[in-house]
């Protein structure tokens, strides 16, 4: 039987860019402090990861820190990271290096959806329980790992297709997130289905979103790079007002704070 998603979203009527921008600003003042928590959250998690990664190259960064040369024949012979090593040794640490890139996308992942979950909680004014920040990790880690693999491998198979594919491709992707985080019900396959059908569906609507929404996220380079962090997390709003104007939430037993 057919998830009730994909017959919400062929009967769903065309959202207004327009509004979707205007209200993600109106939310924006209300959730900046969660999204910076989150974001802070997700780099707290993230540093560690990046350090063992980036572990055998340490020497190197050492090395040029000092005063070392990058094309001097000592920098070459002692502080290659890969010199005497095998072919085995070098796919291992390359196979590693994208399993711990997968794992940082699995919690980062949770963090995000988790954050979706504030957003609807802030917007329709409810008392419904958000959890804790991992909360989507206790018992979907496996969906969460599949999902965050298959929209890697997507992206690598339209970046070999010469590029123009991720053009089309980053829409569905963008949607992931929120339809894991209101439907986590759903399978894996289920998930990116329904992001490809909305997607194709409003795709000129949803890239100018991520369009505009990216640059405005960026702006907080402008405050001597750390504003950034504030202004990070504005990329998912109309992502998730473009889901509740297509889609939509079930009516739900919480009722509204008062007041």
């Amino acid at each position: 039987m057919e998830h009730p998603v994909f017959q919400k979203i062929e009967q769903s009527s065309k959202p207004d860019f327009g509004q979707i921008l205007s209200r993600s600003f109106d939310l924006f003042k209300e959730v900046w402090v969660q999204g910076l928590l989150h974001a802070l959250i997700s780099i707290v998690i993230v540093i560690p990861f990046v350090i063992l990664i980036y572990l055998p190259f340490i020497p190197i960064l050492l090395h040029d820190i000092n005063g070392g040369g990058f094309d001097s024949f000592e920098y070459s012979s002692a502080y290659e990271p890969f010199v005497g090593l095998s072919v085995l040794a070098i796919i291992g640490y390359v196979l590693l290096a994208i399993l711990l890139m997968l794992v940082i996308q699995v919690v980062v992942f949770a963090v995000n959806a988790h954050f979706y979950k504030v957003m609807k909680k802030t917007d329709l004014g409810t008392e419904e329980e958000t959890g804790g920040y991992f909360y989507f990790l206790k018992g979907n880690l496996m969906k969460i790992f599949l999902l965050n693999l298959a929209s890697f491998g997507i992206a690598i198979l339209a970046t070999l297709l010469c590029y123009l594919p991720i053009f089309y491709v980053m829409v569905p992707l963008q949607l992931i997130t929120a339809m894991f985080a209101f439907n986590p019900e759903m399978s894996v396959s289920e998930i990116i289905k329904a992001c490809f059908k909305l997607g194709n569906k409003y795709w000129l609507i949803i890239f100018g979103l991520i369009i505009i929404s990216s640059i405005i996220a960026q702006l907080g380079l402008i405050l001597c790079l750390v504003g950034i962090l504030v202004t990070a997390y504005f990329v998912h709003l109309p992502m998730y007002y473009l889901y509740k104007d297509t889609i939509g939430f079930d009516a739900s037993p919480q009722q509204p704070i008062a007041g």
